[in-house]
């Protein structure tokens, strides 16, 4: 069983060149404490630091983000590179060893490609470029996360947590009241809840989750279960977002009023039938809830993880926590 979230993701702001080197840091340790060997260490050293590098020179309001991601065969680093412009007119030539447009030997992002397990792009000119690397062995569920804290916190006082085992996957995804460690504390008891029967139904989940809550100061609560055939089964509390989106039609995924650990009328599980062309989208209200991949040409054929990217570039709410999953189909 692989189990996602575990651990926070780190952020980094590339606001000026010592960013880089700290990024780099950052993501050697991150490799270390996973257990990475040393070659796939190396590799993300190089990766990482391709990476900020870009985004120092060349992109407006640049932040990386790494994470570690559970697979078959042990642990793999994310790094997740998000701008917000100028963007790429032709990502093929961008990435082609070689290339520069600013006048360095434009080896970054077809390195980058090399080095990768897992390696996408997307970019907009005019709009910004959403890169995704993943370093180290094995495959992950297809799947994509940001969680972030709100600048100048130093925990998000979101949390979300996924298990996947042979096709079976159940996906939590909380956001404790207001912000820091006391709306933090509330989340990870909801992920603690979580993890003590990850594949009981979402109803027992939720129901589990507001018992533990109690005594905190609460939170807004969701529990996604895929089922190995495709169905779906759904429940939540509070403003939780939740879709199920394919090419031509988004459904939503019904939350009830309340607040986890608080105040809870009632938990409904509903039942959806399978979705297999679409992506499960699940987001925190640190994201508005006005926006259709339709908006993104293209967008849904990306990496979740690009999916999960440019939707949180695009929507992230300044000044709020802010946390997004998005689930492959299939």
């Amino acid at each position: 069983m692989q189990v996602q979230g575990l651990v926070p993701q780190r952020q980094h702001f590339i606001d000026d060149a010592s960013a880089i080197g700290e990024a780099r840091r950052d993501a050697q340790r991150l490799a270390r404490e996973a257990g990475l060997d040393e070659t796939a260490s190396g590799r993300l050293g190089i990766v990482v630091t391709e990476l900020a590098t870009n985004l120092h020179r060349h992109a407006t309001n640049g932040q990386l983000l790494l994470q570690p991601i559970a697979t078959d065969s042990g642990m793999q680093i994310e790094a997740l590179a998000l701008d917000h412009g100028p963007g790429m007119a032709d990502i093929d030539q961008c990435v082609r060893d070689g290339y520069s447009s600013g006048g360095t030997s434009g080896t970054g992002l077809g390195a980058v490609r090399r080095l990768s397990a897992e390696f996408d792009v997307h970019s907009v000119p005019g709009t910004g470029t959403a890169i995704l690397s993943r370093i180290g062995p094995g495959r992950s569920a297809r799947f994509g996360a940001i969680c972030t804290a709100v600048r100048g916190e130093v925990v998000s006082g979101d949390g979300w947590r996924m298990a996947c085992d042979a096709g079976d996957l159940s996906l939590v995804l909380f956001d404790g009241l207001g912000h820091g460690i006391s709306a933090a504390d509330a989340a990870l008891a909801g992920c603690a809840a979580f993890l003590a029967g990850p594949f009981d139904a979402p109803a027992v989940q939720i129901s589990r989750a507001h018992d533990r809550l109690a005594g905190t100061r609460g939170a807004a609560g969701a529990c996604l279960r895929r089922w190995p055939d495709g169905r779906l089964s759904f429940a939540g509390v509070g403003n939780i977002s939740a879709r199920a989106c394919a090419p031509g039609r988004s459904v939503g995924l019904v939350s009830h009023n309340g607040t986890l650990g608080l105040q809870m009328r009632r938990v409904q599980q509903f039942e959806y039938p399978p979705q297999p062309d679409a992506l499960l989208i699940l987001h925190s209200d640190g994201l508005t809830a006005r926006w259709e991949l339709a908006e993104f040409d293209g967008l849904s054929t990306h990496h979740p993880a690009l999916v999960a990217a440019v939707l949180y570039r695009r929507h992230h709410r300044a000044r709020d926590d802010a946390t997004i999953v998005v689930i492959g189909h299939g």
